[in-house]
């Protein structure tokens, strides 16, 4: 078993912006009475595309369906004036992304987000050159927890998803990672995406062949 390519999720793992989303979301929704917990967040809606969220308001508290649209396009405008605010590069993330391509690595990303979000928060942390496929919710028919995003992923990366590590953060993503196939590597935070632990993780899973 040789691990060939490397796949990282991106909030929570490359970018700091759970928080980001979370309370860009809370405060379109406070327009119109409406707010996630901060319990609610981190049990059931983290890593689920916007949309998805509205819909599941929409279903068990009855959020107007007609709102959707507005409510995402608010939502997206206030995460982008906290990414211009907020976004920096990660020195740890450089170093790991640059060092994995020089050994030869292919390199993806694989986001829940929409895809503006993915393309100006990679361009802003410095980590779009290292990346060979950048794929956001909208590149894909299903987001994550479905497995397709990562099936595209090592389909693009031509690579297969049994030779591919996947760095994931939250149960939707690891969830969409095994179901494809690949490797997982979890982590707790974007601080435990250090290159040594990616380097450990690979020998692990080539050391089991």
């Amino acid at each position: 078993m040789k691990i060939e390519a490397v796949v990282f999720d991106m909030d929570g793992v490359l970018i700091d912006a759970k928080d980001w989303h979370y309370h860009a979301l809370n405060r379109a929704l406070e327009h119109f009475g409406y707010t996630i917990s901060r319990a609610d967040h981190l049990s059931t809606f983290d890593g689920l595309p916007t949309r998805k969220k509205l819909e599941m308001l929409s279903q068990e508290r009855g959020l107007p369906r007609g709102l959707h649209e507005f409510l995402n396009q608010l939502k997206q405008k206030y995460t982008t004036d906290q990414v211009h605010t907020s976004c920096h590069p990660i020195f740890v993330h450089e170093y790991a992304l640059s060092n994995l391509k020089a050994r030869g690595y292919k390199l993806g990303l694989a986001s829940n987000s929409v895809r503006n979000s993915v393309e100006l928060m990679m361009e802003k942390s410095a980590l779009e050159p290292y990346l060979d496929v950048m794929l956001s919710n909208e590149d894909v028919k299903k987001p994550k927890p479905d497995p397709d995003m990562y099936l595209t992923a090592t389909r693009m990366l031509g690579v297969d998803p049994a030779n591919t590590l996947v760095v994931e953060d939250n149960e939707n993503g690891i969830k969409a990672a095994r179901d494809a196939g690949c490797h997982l590597l979890v982590v707790q935070s974007v601080y435990d995406v250090q290159l040594d632990r990616i380097l450990d993780a690979i020998a692990r899973v080539e050391g089991q062949a």
